[in-house]
């Protein structure tokens, strides 16, 4: 293994604003609101505050599922937050949610509104309000949560590792990129055996453990994201595949897919969603590209 240069970590680390890659104008370690800037409302019960990165498609996915299934109490208008522009730093989306990662939901269907932040739970307080796509049999439920859970504490390592040090770093670095990619495959190999035994992940049944997973290890496996299809040979999970184009079949999953999306065909990116009708008349191949 090439080993290019040695770092000796300093005894007290400080932070250096140039250390360059993709994300090195948003990144800091501190929390908290760079500037004031109040969050739109509009006119539906829940409000999501989002971009249309995997984390992001879940929670629009869900929303789609609900509506289809007939639960009118999940309208939403979906709210384009820009994390490249650092929008995630306003004053009122640090109000929704102190951790500044999107997405964000604010329910206004009470007496107060009630803010939910993290995609996982996100999903539950979803699922748990409208008494759907989560089992009640207690054994599916708990593979259910079992496998969300995994996602979420998995989906790090593909993303903030495999993904940062394959795409994103300034420079490759063997040690890191073979170091994630090994820790992505034998994630991608737990998702395979699950699936070789299982339609949908905790069980029969589709649920918000199918929604979560899928944005990111369907992805990756249809080469959605980090164009590493050939690198991680992902044709060779046939279990992931067939899930994956089982799911992507599905319309909710086609639309919640292309809410607040800014990459891709045009005809597949709707940056701000308010009514269902905006799919048909606000694709950016309707309204142009520019703004």
């Amino acid at each position: 293994m090439a080993n290019s240069t040695e770092y000796t970590p300093p005894k007290i680390w400080t932070w250096n604003k140039d250390s360059g890659g993709r994300f090195a104008n948003i990144n800091r370690p501190i929390a908290g609101a760079t500037h004031e800037k109040e969050l739109p409302i509009g006119r539906h019960p829940l409000q999501l505050y989002s971009l249309g990165t995997p984390n992001g498609v879940k929670v629009t996915i869900m929303l789609e599922e609900l509506l289809a299934a007939g639960h009118s109490g999940a309208e939403y208008d979906a709210w384009l937050i820009r994390i490249g522009d650092g929008d995630q730093f306003g004053s009122g989306f640090v109000q929704a949610n102190p951790n500044s990662k999107i997405p964000a939901l604010v329910d206004r269907s009470g007496a107060r509104p009630i803010r939910v932040f993290e995609s996982g739970s996100i999903l539950t307080y979803l699922a748990e309000k409208f008494q759907a796509f989560l089992p009640t049999e207690p054994a599916a439920r708990a593979e259910c949560f079992s496998w969300l859970f995994w996602q979420m504490g998995s989906a790090p390592y593909l993303g903030g590792g495999f993904g940062h040090f394959y795409a994103y770093a300034p420079t490759k670095i063997e040690y890191a990129i073979d170091r994630f990619a090994m820790e992505t495959k034998r994630q991608l190999d737990v998702l395979d055996r699950r699936l070789a035994e299982s339609e949908y992940l905790s069980g029969a049944e589709y649920t918000i453990a199918d929604m979560a997973v899928w944005p990111w290890y369907g992805g990756l496996v249809k080469g959605w994201i980090y164009e590493a299809a050939e690198f991680l040979q992902v044709q060779e999970y046939k279990n992931i595949q067939r899930w994956a184009d089982q799911i992507g079949e599905r319309k909710p999953v086609q639309r919640g897919r292309m809410v607040n999306r800014l990459s891709g065909e045009p005809s597949s990116q709707l940056w701000e969603r308010h009514d269902a009708s905006d799919f048909d008349t606000k694709t950016q191949d309707k309204v142009g590209t520019a703004g």
